[in-house]
């Protein structure tokens, strides 16, 4: 019996490291079929997608990955162009699309938002990112990452840098790494620091230092997960020019890192990494991306799979 079938993906707190490890195996299985086999894992079923928030990879990743597994997306990308503009509540909008399709992806600015979904939903409800809550299939796809290019998470130095207070894929991953034995270092201003009500819960699972100075650390790193400092999500636009720009990764920076380590971004990325990095043998990031599209086949492949696949 496949313990993922029809199952709401609403936090990474809802998975354990043993159904990690399986998320895992099965992306590379997916990863080593043929496309044509590939293809046949979710033929006839069709992804619909809610997007009230702007995004490029998450939805883009979620429609390619749907088309590589032989499904087929349709949904809302633009809620300017739909009947939300006419006051259709979320609900209503979630009831509607979950009869159009076999499974649903949202992004919504609200907290709260994918859980509430997912109680009106028929169809089993994907989180893309909730507020600043969590965005739980990118952590996956980081974890996963962590994973092929270090062979490896126990035992892991991961430093976690940027803005920690806004950055939902933050708690996300944070949350996933509880189920490991890591060695984690947040490093962040002192306005963006992890928010003291995760602090708690997070503590539970995971160790991990503070700190503001990244360049304390970064020759120890086996991981460096770089974050956008987020200006969309400040309430004052001060605060934010105060902290931007506070950690920049170049090549100087990368001299004093150990020479396996790898550099990880969510994306997407403004200054934070320099674009000399990117042909390093050390930038995962856009590697990052593509095991996203992978992990997330994997996904739907579980989800709409009675049997898996």
């Amino acid at each position: 019996m496949n313990e993922f079938f029809n199952k709401d993906i609403i936090s990474i707190k809802d998975f354990n490291k043993d159904q990690l490890e399986k998320i895992f195996s099965s992306t590379d299985k997916i990863m080593q079929l043929s496309p044509t086999e590939r293809r046949e894992i979710c033929k006839g079923k069709t992804l619909g997608y809610l997007f009230y928030e702007p995004s490029t990879r998450t939805r883009l990743s979620f429609d390619s990955a749907m088309a590589s597994v032989g499904g087929n997306s349709l949904g809302i990308a633009d809620v300017s162009s739909s009947s939300t503009q006419k006051g259709e509540s979320l609900a209503d909008t979630v009831k509607i699309m979950s009869i159009y399709s076999d499974v649903l992806v949202l992004r919504h600015t609200l907290d709260g938002s994918s859980r509430f979904a997912a109680e009106v939903s028929e169809k089993p409800v994907i989180n893309a990112g909730s507020g600043t809550e969590e965005h739980p299939t990118q952590a996956i796809q980081d974890l996963f990452t962590m994973k092929k290019e270090k062979k490896k998470i126990d035992g892991l130095k991961i430093g976690i840098v940027g803005d920690l207070k806004y950055g939902r894929t933050v708690y996300s991953l944070l949350y996933g790494l509880g189920n490991y034995d890591v060695d984690v270092r947040l490093i962040s201003p002192e306005s963006l620091r992890i928010r003291s009500d995760s602090v708690y819960e997070i503590k539970k699972k995971l160790d991990f230092t503070e700190s503001t100075k990244l360049e304390d650390h970064i020759d120890d790193l086996d991981v460096l997960y770089v974050t956008r400092i987020q200006k969309e999500r400040f309430p004052d636009e001060e605060e934010y020019l105060k902290v931007k720009g506070s950690y920049v990764v170049g090549l100087d920076l990368l001299k004093q890192m150990k020479d396996d380590s790898i550099i990880m971004h969510p994306l997407p990325r403004i200054d934070e990494i320099s674009t000399d990095v990117d042909s390093t043998k050390n930038a995962k990031y856009f590697q990052q991306a593509e095991y996203g599209m992978h992990t997330r086949a994997a996904l739907l492949g579980l989800t709409l799979n009675e049997n898996g696949f």
